[in-house]
């Protein structure tokens, strides 16, 4: 494949922008033919004619032929070439990973979920992580050269410009995206996991009018994502959402960044964990007690799978997190005035057993009439959230769309 606008959608050129601008309005999931190209980038027919015919040459474009209308000659209509490219997204949560890969039109054609690995600040754990992305490349459907680029999604304070990632794998002065891409051989491209997640639930449309939105990644910690404007909200040093160190509780529990009182002491998984077992402690009855009184270990896992089997300690747990939780969402309702506050992650699996409290605090702490436009939704595309959000991204990024 030719790979020439890829290569050159960085350079700035006039006729690179505007194949990336018609690459943009097809990414968008439209068809359109020459004349609305023209008319959406105000650009003459017959520089559209060549741009769009050099895209094809390039193999990102195909001619779908002449679509029917309501009267009058029948235009062609392109569209995007579906296998023109690939792109591969990989999610790193606490124990686990997922890989994925979509196509040019952001279809995900494959996906491996929650494969076992221990995330670790060591090049061992590095090495670990290379051998599983390139095993799973190496068994797709379709050849390596047509892997354009990888992206991967990590916890914590994350610079995706720069590519260094300051709470995991900082292991000396290379940031952690050349690291990879020396392994891999391919581009890399890392992203904080919730600001990803938030960009895959974003492109994936949970409503198409929506171009203010916040997502809120309820997983081990928590953290959150913003668009604004219909684009990716960094902050200054390109470390924003980091919500769950929000000053929350008069509490004496240490957070994992070594403070008290952070919100995500009481609003995450974590928590979650940490409360259902201090309950078992004291004697609580669960259908997880056996387990407990065998001294096997009790994971978030195995707690959310109680959830879901009624047990009665979960639920009070998560409605008491989901109290805590709408009333920190009430604050971010009143700052930004979202259209929409998606919860993803994890946590997101208790469904109405977390988001009936969350609704509740918010009718009671947030002013009705800033929260009266704001919809709160449970994320459609659930585990596959972060993979779907790590394509998208890269490609984007890859593309110079962003």
């Amino acid at each position: 494949m030719n790979r020439s606008f890829l290569q050159k959608s960085q350079e700035g050129n006039r006729s690179s922008s505007l194949k990336k601008e018609i690459i943009r309005l097809l990414v968008a999931g439209n068809n359109y033919s020459i004349t609305d190209l023209g008319k959406e980038m105000t650009v003459s027919i017959p520089t559209i004619t060549k741009l769009v015919t050099e895209l094809i040459t390039e193999g990102f474009v195909l001619d779908f032929g002449k679509q029917g209308t309501n009267g009058g000659r029948r235009p062609n209509v392109y569209g995007l070439n579906p296998d023109a490219a690939y792109f591969v997204g990989v999610d790193i949560n606490k124990d686990n990973l997922s890989l994925g890969v979509i196509n040019f039109k952001g279809e995900l054609k494959e996906f491996s979920g929650k494969k076992e690995f221990i995330l670790e600040n060591t090049f061992e754990s590095l090495d670990s992580l290379c051998v599983i992305i390139n095993s799973f490349i190496e068994k797709l459907p379709i050849t390596k050269d047509k892997i354009v680029s990888i992206g991967i999604n990590i916890s914590g304070r994350v610079n995706s410009e720069t590519g260094y990632s300051y709470s995991f794998y900082f292991l000396g002065e290379k940031p952690l995206s050349m690291l990879i891409e020396e392994r891999l051989d391919c581009p890399v491209f890392i992203e904080n996991d919730s600001r990803s997640m938030t960009y895959g639930e974003f492109m994936s449309g949970q409503d198409a009018q929506v171009q203010n939105m916040i997502f809120i990644n309820v997983s081990w910690g928590l953290g959150i994502g913003i668009i604004i404007n219909g684009q990716l909200y960094y902050g200054k040093s390109g470390f924003s959402g980091e919500y769950g160190h929000f000053p929350f509780y008069e509490n004496e529990i240490i957070c994992r960044c070594g403070k008290r009182g952070c919100l995500e002491t009481g609003v995450s998984g974590s928590a979650i964990h940490r409360m259902f077992m201090d309950q078992l402690k004291e004697g609580r009855v669960s259908m997880l007690s056996e387990k407990y009184n065998r001294n096997e270990s009790i994971s978030l896992e195995d707690i959310m799978d109680a959830l879901e089997k009624e047990d009665v300690l979960a639920i009070e747990i998560m409605e008491c997190v989901g109290n805590d939780m709408g009333k920190a969402i009430s604050g971010l309702i009143n700052l930004f005035n979202p259209e929409l506050i998606v919860i993803g992650g994890t946590i997101s699996r208790a469904k109405d057993y977390l988001l009936l409290p969350i609704k509740s605090a918010i009718n009671k702490y947030s002013l009705i009439l800033v929260s009266k436009d704001t919809k709160i939704k449970i994320s459609k595309l659930g585990e596959k959230c972060g993979v779907i959000g790590a394509c998208m991204l890269v490609r984007s990024k890859t593309l110079g769309l962003l």
